[in-house]
């Protein structure tokens, strides 16, 4: 599969950290972390278990408050944001649909039931519409959770794992149901433990090690960089090399 064509990048940062550092039960999760994510980028942060790929993405979506540093948010109103967590933020014992009315209520979106039903059609979800959250597959609530990320229109997408759980043509479908999310000058950060989900799906790839940006580029930079001659998984065994490059 070819990788998405990028969209046009908005020289405006939609978020930018500023030294952020975070402190977990006397672990430093994060250690200085600066970042620019700009409209029209997919930004994928990679890592090892403990990077803090998940630390960086509470922080800039408000959900965590940092021990240090600060996180800068563009002032418009136009700048909504959807926090996607990897453990799914559900009603269980409600419907699909009833779950996502409820937020798109809550969210103020003008005709709820109107946007419930598009997202149901997008997250493939229109047969279960009327099944309870606790009564899903584990990839059917992985995309209820994203659909209710979605649910009031986000500018910036925040995204932990979205597609650990689903199947490869499921995550086919959510990259074409999400992405747009980056045009018109959105963007999405998402994390992700595949290099080739980031090849395929970002504009742009950040690596974290020890609380620590070690990259800062392409997927094809790492490859490149790290590659050899023979690899079975060249995307897999590039990222490998990387952070054994930065233990």
């Amino acid at each position: 599969m070819a990788a998405m064509a990028p969209t046009t990048r908005d020289p405006r940062p939609l978020v930018v950290a500023h030294g952020l550092a975070r402190s977990v039960r006397g672990v430093q999760a994060l250690d200085g972390i600066d970042l620019e994510v700009h409209g029209g980028e997919v930004v994928a942060l990679l890592g090892g278990n403990g990077a803090g790929k998940t630390s960086l993405l509470e922080l800039l979506a408000g959900v965590r408050n940092p021990s240090g540093g600060r996180v800068e948010r563009e002032s418009s109103a136009r700048t909504r944001v959807g926090w996607i967590p990897q453990s799914p933020a559900l009603y269980r014992q409600l419907t699909c649909l009833e779950n996502l009315v409820f937020f798109a209520r809550m969210a103020g979106v003008p005709d709820p039931a109107e946007r419930a039903s598009r997202l149901l059609h997008n997250a493939d979800l229109d047969d279960v519409r009327d099944r309870r959250a606790d009564a899903l597959s584990t990839g059917m609530r992985q995309r209820l959770n994203i659909a209710v990320g979605l649910v009031d229109t986000p500018r910036l997408v925040l995204m932990d794992e979205p597609s650990a759980t689903l199947s490869p043509d499921q995550q086919r479908r959510m990259w074409e149901w999400v992405r747009p999310a980056a045009d018109e000058a959105g963007a999405i950060v998402f994390a992700t433990q595949s290099l080739r989900e980031a090849r395929l799906y970002a504009t742009r790839v950040v690596v974290l090690a020890a609380g620590r940006i070690v990259y800062d580029g392409s997927a094809a930079g790492i490859i490149e960089a790290f590659g050899a001659a023979g690899d079975t998984s060249p995307e897999d065994d590039a990222l490998v090399r990387l952070l054994e490059a930065h233990r």
